[in-house]
Order: C-alpha cells, then structure tokens, then sequence
C-alpha cells in the first residue's frame, strides 16, 4: 500500500502562511519551502499542482482497487480498499479546505486598500 504523502499540501499551507503575514504588515517566517524560483521566492504553482496530483492519485489507486475487487482478484481484500477510499475521501477533502482557504486569502487580499 502507498503512504499519502502530504508535503504538498504542508507548502501550500506554509505559504498561504507567509503570505498571511506579509499582508498583515508582519516579519516573514523564516521557513523557506523545498520547491523554490531562482530568486528564492516559493513556486506556489508548483505546491499547488503537486497538492492536486497527490489528491488525484489517492482516488486514482482506490477506483483501482475497488474495480479489482469488484472483479473478485485474489490479490484485493476488502479492508485494503476501503483503506484507499478513505485515503482518497480524506485528500479530496483536504483539497476542498485548501481551496476555501485560497478563495478566502484572495478575497482578503483584494479588499484591502493600498
């Protein structure tokens, strides 16, 4: 079985976090993500995208396994499908709370008066 992996999601958060802070006038945290530009800004892009494959693949693998059992392989149990369906619903949902985060930050940054 495949581990989640969350560090995507983890960069995301981080620079949802700094751009937080910067709007609010704050110093900067000092944590600088794997994944960054040449000049040392972040690729949010990049965080983004990786976040939504890593969401995708989950549900990918548990279609997968659901389809196997279905077809009755002997290799599929019923414990390790349901394991990946909530795998799967646990990083959609994930992905869900990360987007109403983006739309709220997006909004707040454009309500502010420059």
């Amino acid at each position: 079985m495949t581990q989640v992996n969350t560090q995507g999601i983890d960069q995301l958060l981080q620079e949802l976090n700094r751009l937080s802070a910067r709007a609010a006038g704050q110093s900067e945290p000092a944590a600088a993500p794997e994944s960054a530009a040449p000049g040392g800004a972040p690729e949010f892009g990049a965080a983004l995208k990786a976040a939504l494959e890593q969401a995708n693949d989950a549900q990918q693998e548990a279609i997968h396994l659901q389809r196997e059992f279905d077809l009755n392989a002997p290799n599929v149990n019923l414990h390790e499908v349901m394991v990946s369906l909530q795998k799967a619903s646990l990083s959609f949902q994930t992905m869900v709370q990360v987007r109403n985060r983006l739309v709220s930050a997006y909004q707040e940054i454009m309500n502010m008066q420059v």
